[in-house]
């Protein structure tokens, strides 16, 4: 072949190669402008004046008249500062509970023998097909018959334990290889000391993972809050924007909820942002074998 052809082969190549890393950008572009639009949405209506937003027949991409009136509104209409206090108690006892839950169960799935241990597993993992809301409607009556509701362990209790989270960090905890925990029941490490200094460490992303998870699981709950308390005492945030929109500023003052929204929304953003590695390194791990 000469030089000549074998140039313009491979500029045909480059120029190929350019093509579908433009187009695949282009798409890249296309698909973060799409899941992107909302959070700008929201963000640019909450600084919008009451007044200019319902002024505008034709929806307005800026503003040039930005105000922060609605942020204040949205903590002064409803207890907003209560409500975020409530969500933050009731995510940190959450998510601890379960992690100590799901520690302990995936430890004993993983780790120790008993008779009927796989059928047990078995049969816990069919939990997963019942439908949610059936067990909504159970747990609502056991609360109900326990006098738990309006309290914050009506709202923890169904929460700490969790199907999935168990089997994810059971397949993790499976993969540690068997000889380290024989060698450290020869030296003596009892089952709850092998765990804590062996495993736990090893699995930490996957900890990781589903702690984060958790705490985004239990600050947007909506349902069973909504459910379980009437008591303005015990709204979380998620309750707090139902409460906005029924009786503080009322259905039409739309940048006002949409300032409620940002101020619920920020913290998880950032605590996704901050640990995005984490969750990714996690879930990686969780779902690899070997």
């Amino acid at each position: 072949m000469r030089s000549s052809e074998y140039q313009t082969i491979q500029r045909a190549a480059r120029r190929r190669k350019a093509v579908r890393l433009t187009v695949t950008y282009l798409l890249l572009t296309l698909w973060a402008l799409m899941v992107l639009f909302p959070f700008y949405w929201m963000v640019l209506t909450s600084v919008k004046g009451y007044g200019a937003y319902n002024a505008e027949y034709v929806p307005r991409f800026f503003t040039l008249s930005p105000t922060l009136q609605n942020y204040r509104d949205a903590f002064t209409a409803v207890p907003l500062g209560r409500y975020f206090a409530n969500t933050l108690i009731f995510t940190l006892v959450t998510t601890a509970l379960m992690l100590a839950v799901i520690v302990l169960a995936a430890f004993a799935f993983s780790r120790l023998e008993f008779k009927g241990k796989n059928l047990a597993f078995t049969l816990f993992l069919s939990l997963m097909m019942i439908p949610n809301e059936l067990v909504i409607i159970t747990n609502f009556q056991t609360i109900t018959d326990w006098g738990m509701r309006n309290t914050f362990w009506g709202l923890i209790l169904p929460s700490v334990t969790s199907v999935f989270y168990i089997y994810l960090l059971k397949e993790n905890f499976a993969q540690i290889p068997d000889e380290l925990y024989y060698a450290a029941k020869i030296d003596g490490t009892s089952d709850l000391k092998y765990l804590w200094k062996v495993m736990i460490p090893i699995c930490r992303p996957t900890l990781v993972t589903v702690t984060i998870l958790k705490i985004i699981e239990c600050w947007n709950s909506y349902v069973w809050p909504r459910l379980i308390t009437d008591n303005q005492a015990y709204f979380l945030v998620s309750n707090g924007i139902q409460e906005i929109r029924e009786n503080g500023f009322g259905r039409e003052n739309i940048p006002a909820m949409m300032a409620a929204v940002v101020v619920i929304s920020v913290p998880l953003i950032v605590l996704f942002l901050i640990f995005r590695k984490k969750i990714m390194a996690g879930v990686a791990g969780g779902g690899t074998k070997g």
